[in-house]
């Protein structure tokens, strides 16, 4: 656990439904001045979101650095070392950068609840707070639950240095923790719909993400499949309430986050960043295409260096006619200006190419960051988590079917009619989960929660071994996982501050 006792943070201010973190910081608060206001209290606020767009988090690390992606693609540096490759330590910058950041967000979280009714101001503004940090603590908690295991469930400030060690949380006290909290978010932040974008907390955020929680409850390692019930619950929620459809187009969904433009419908919750860091404007830039993106050292095309390539594996799921994998898995490489097919045999010379650069309109561009958003939640992994519910629960009935059937329907994919089983279906929907959602980070929990992370990732470092010529480096990302890799370690840094932390198996 991260040992901040005093945290400085940002006071910004927001207007409408611009973006939450678009103006220029003005001053900082000291420990004695929290939250005493409704101003500073919405500041706040501000610095739990901010979390969301660090490099530790989405801004890098769970976009590029992480081995999020698993079975579909790998690091193009043959000389990279780290948890991409599954080479890391306890002692690794990302994993310990990673773990403090999440418990720097659940501090900031914990000051602003247990400030909640300090400032004079209406009940409905600090109820919206209220709902948005709860949220935001839950979240950060399920990140570390779901990446670590039994993780210290820390819930007031820390007010002073000693008597700050805390032993792990079992999971399902800390799952139970999360959905109290989501649960409680639910009945006070505002629809999407009133919200009017995506950046910030909303029913729909919570009801999907609340579907999301319990998909990974019911799955490995707590294995409590009873929970599926809960899934398929929220998900209708969701479905139901009249907000959400899918976009017609799904390289759309991509340019618009690359453009600021945001479509309610579809993407439901995603980490907003913007500018280009010149001048002196206040800019909060990420790393989204200039790290995950089409290789290219072209500056009006936008600077990438396209460290993510796909796997084989990831570019033959997909079948012909099928309108995401061209955008998905890049079929061209830039010579200069131009693009220059791949030929059908280079398969493993593909960059990730969901977020491509040349679409942004912030101009001039950065050399190095971006302004591109990145989703957390799209109403394509509702529908999904809805029919892999169902069919839990009932098998591959007409509903399951008709979920699934929706999301392939706009990738112009042939729609199913029927499986033999409940295992058949679930076979399908975990490639159409690669499919639709790959590279958005969830890929390798959702391998981990179905128990075939080892298997799959074995069979494909293989595959790379046989087959991938000048690639055959990238097999050490694959058949290097072993059991320990299920979980990242606790940090060697955390475990000499607390003793009470038990490290995880095999570390």
């Amino acid at each position: 656990m991260n040992r901040i006792y005093f945290v400085a943070l940002v006071m910004i201010g927001m207007t409408g439904c611009k973006k939450f973190l678009d103006t220029k910081p003005t001053d900082f608060l000291t420990p004695s001045q929290y939250f005493t206001t409704e101003e500073q209290l919405s500041n706040g606020l501000t610095g739990v979101y901010d979390v969301l767009g660090s490099n530790e988090l989405y801004s890098n690390a769970f976009t590029s650095r992480l081995g999020t992606e698993a079975d579909q693609g790998f690091y193009a540096r043959s000389t990279f070392n780290g948890p991409q490759v599954y080479t890391h330590t306890s002692s690794d910058n990302l994993v310990t950068g990673t773990w403090q950041k999440l418990y720097e967000g659940i501090s900031r979280a914990n000051l602003v609840l247990a400030s909640i009714d300090k400032p004079a101001m209406s009940d409905s503004a600090r109820m919206q707070i209220k709902g948005e940090a709860l949220f935001l603590r839950a979240f950060y908690y399920f990140m570390l639950v779901s990446n670590w295991g039994d993780v210290p469930l820390v819930l007031e400030p820390v007010t002073s240095a000693a008597g700050n060690e805390v032993a792990r949380t079992p999971a399902k006290e800390v799952y139970e923790q999360i959905v109290s909290d989501m649960k409680a978010s639910e009945g006070l932040v505002k629809t999407i719909t009133e919200m009017g974008f995506g950046g910030r907390i909303t029913k729909s955020a919570v009801r999907g993400m609340l579907a999301r929680v319990y998909l990974y409850w019911a799955g490995k390692p707590l294995s409590d499949a009873s929970k599926y019930a809960d899934v398929k619950e929220w998900a209708l929620k969701v479905m139901e309430s009249g907000e959400h459809a899918l976009a017609e187009d799904y390289s759309q969904i991509f340019i618009n986050y690359a453009q600021d433009k945001y479509d309610i419908k579809e993407s439901i919750w995603e980490v907003e960043f913007w500018g280009n860091r010149i001048g002196n404007a206040y800019t909060e830039t990420g790393w989204i295409g200039y790290t995950v993106g089409i290789a290219t050292t072209d500056t009006e095309i936008g600077f990438s260096y396209g460290f993510i390539n796909v796997t084989a594996n990831l570019y033959r799921k997909y079948e012909e006619g099928d309108v995401r994998r061209d955008w998905a898995i890049a079929p061209f490489r830039y010579s200069g200006k131009n693009k220059v097919l791949h030929t059908a045999a280079q398969l493993y010379n593909r960059n990730a190419g969901k977020w491509r650069r040349e679409y942004e309109t912030t101009l001039p561009k950065a050399p190095s960051t971006t302004p591109q958003n990145f989703p957390i939640l799209r109403y394509a992994d509702v529908l999904l988590m809805y029919a892999e519910a169902e069919n839990a629960l009932n098998g591959p009935t007409p509903e399951a079917l008709g979920a699934i059937n929706e999301v392939r329907k706009r990738a112009k994919a042939e729609e199913y009619t029927s499986f033999a089983s409940k295992e058949a279906f679930l076979e399908e929907l975990q490639d159409e989960r690669s499919r639709e959602l790959c590279f958005e980070s969830l890929r390798k929990p959702d391998l981990i929660r179905w128990g075939i992370f080892l298997p799959t990732m074995k069979a494909i470092g293989n595959e790379i071994q046989s087959e991938g010529g000048s690639y055959a480096y990238a097999t050490i990302a694959f058949l290097n996982a072993s059991e320990k890799h299920l979980l990242f370690p606790i940090p060697a840094r955390e475990m000499m501050l607390n003793r009470k932390l038990v490290q995880n198996p095999g570390w």
